[in-house]
């Protein structure tokens, strides 16, 4: 069942998704060559305590940590630790919170000092393969219309979409329906109404669409080991389209 919010829990999950927001403005300032992955979560852990929320996903499922920093061909879910990250790499944060009853949602991939030209595209493509998705959420239009735009760009400059992950409806739950694959046929899928939540999260790759668990049994990276990137915004649906509530 896909929940049509009203606007007080429209304005509850707005409260959580300024938290990540402000979360992930906060880590980036902290983003050099040297710091470790767990520096970062410790940090982020208590600066969510700090707005009286308390981290989406730790405990979640099992996870074990705040935030889930994931590393060059590391896709996503890797889980914080010793690692000192190293400048020329590309590190996806992706942070929950959950705040009176509700969960916000958002990820970004960030440069670790200065990268290359090729992982600089790789992460500009993918924010924009994301904010194409976005366009295509509003009312009258279909999941699959989401999952098309995001492909159709991902595609178009020689990237592949992870299909083993999608993105999510949002709300009392952190996943809930509908599932929001990154590709997909125009017109297929759920019809988007007003008042519909959604998390919508392209994770894009270099190279092979195909993926693989490491050791850890959390950490998804690509199988060929090029790089990969993950943007991620919570919205709502208007009667005029999308509103992005992690802007």
């Amino acid at each position: 069942m896909i929940n049509i919010r009203n606007a007080t829990e429209i304005e509850k999950i707005s409260k959580a998704c300024k938290i990540v927001k402000e979360t992930l403005e906060y880590v980036e300032t902290l983003i050099v060559p040297g710091v470790t992955t767990i520096e970062l979560d410790s940090k982020a852990e208590k600066f969510i305590r700090s707005k009286g929320a308390v981290p989406g996903f730790k405990g979640l499922y099992g996870f074990p940590a705040t935030l889930c920093i994931s590393v060059d061909e590391e896709v996503v879910h890797g889980i914080p630790g010793t690692r000192k990250l190293k400048e020329g790499e590309i590190v996806s944060v992706d942070v929950g919170s959950f705040i009176d009853g509700f969960y916000g949602d958002h990820a970004r991939s960030f440069p670790v000092g200065k990268v290359d030209e090729l992982k600089a595209k790789l992460m500009n493509v993918t924010k924009e393969c994301l904010l194409d998705g976005i366009d295509q959420a509003k009312p009258g239009n279909s999941i699959g219309d989401i999952g098309h735009a995001i492909q159709k760009k991902a595609e178009l400059n020689g990237y592949s979409i992870v299909t083993e992950l999608v993105g999510h409806g949002i709300g009392e739950k952190l996943h809930e329906d509908p599932q929001i694959p990154n590709f997909g046929k125009p017109g297929y899928g759920p019809k988007i109404e007003p008042g519909m939540c959604f998390a919508i999260e392209p994770m894009i790759n270099m190279g092979t669409y195909e993926v693989l668990t490491k050791k850890d049994g959390w950490t998804i990276a690509t199988k060929d080991g090029k790089p990969s990137a993950h943007f991620e915004h919570t919205i709502t649906i208007t009667e005029n389209g999308a509103k992005i509530l992690t802007l």
